[in-house]
């Protein structure tokens, strides 16, 4: 008994040890990648919003959600972008990230011909992907919270793409210690989709051109 426990004590470090490495590996590999600085991030054709729920579960507004459409409108305001693609989950007919963006976006002055939706991003990879195989994109700028622009900068690089990263809002480390631990095991997910399993987006498509004329979403 005493060697069982031995042995789930050290399986229990070397793991830990293992997602904790892989997470400053993912961090570093990427920091060149991700900005805060709308001065110093280079201009890109279209930018990436990566999608959320505008809602928590108590029904106020999520501030990961009012921070990146923030992001956006600072990019696009400032001509760092031309184009918005929103990619987010719309799985049921009642649950639908990028419309909410794009209420919101308009709303605050993005013009809607200005805007692309992209209904399959059920995950950050099929977002990327997605961006690449289906909207046509190999260069873009990603937009969400630091946490999450690295790892979906990180799927881009591994998939041959020149993406950067705009740095949202974030919350401070007390409020979103969930979402950063969570993230720590999202990046153990994307390393076993990348390197072991192959994981390709659970929907691709005809493929859609970002171009003021191409723009015929209702």
């Amino acid at each position: 008994m005493k060697k069982k426990i031995l042995c789930l004590a050290g399986f229990l470090l070397i793991s830990i040890f293992a997602v904790l490495s892989w997470d400053q590996y993912v961090t570093k590999e990427t920091a060149q990648k991700c900005y805060s600085s709308l001065r110093q991030i280079p201009s890109n054709k279209v930018g990436l919003v990566l999608g959320t729920s505008k809602f928590l579960r108590k029904g106020s507004i999520n501030p990961y959600f009012s921070y990146r459409v923030d992001a956006v409108i600072r990019l696009y305001k400032n001509k760092k972008i031309d184009y918005v693609l929103i990619s987010g989950d719309n799985s049921t007919e009642s649950y639908n990230e990028p419309r909410y963006f794009l209420q919101e976006l308009v709303k605050q002055g993005i013009p809607k011909d200005r805007i692309f939706l992209d209904f399959a991003g059920f995950r950050t990879l099929d977002s990327v992907v997605r961006a690449h195989k289906v909207f046509g994109q190999s260069k873009f700028t990603i937009i969400s919270q630091p946490f999450h622009n690295q790892r979906a900068v990180y799927i881009a690089r591994f998939n041959g793409l020149n993406a950067v990263a705009y740095n949202a809002q974030d919350l401070p480390s007390d409020r979103a210690f969930k979402v950063l631990l969570r993230e720590k095991f999202a990046r153990v997910k994307m390393f076993l989709d990348l390197y072991v399993l192959g994981t390709a987006p659970k929907f691709l498509g005809k493929p859609v051109a970002i171009t003021k004329a191409a723009n015929e979403q209702p």
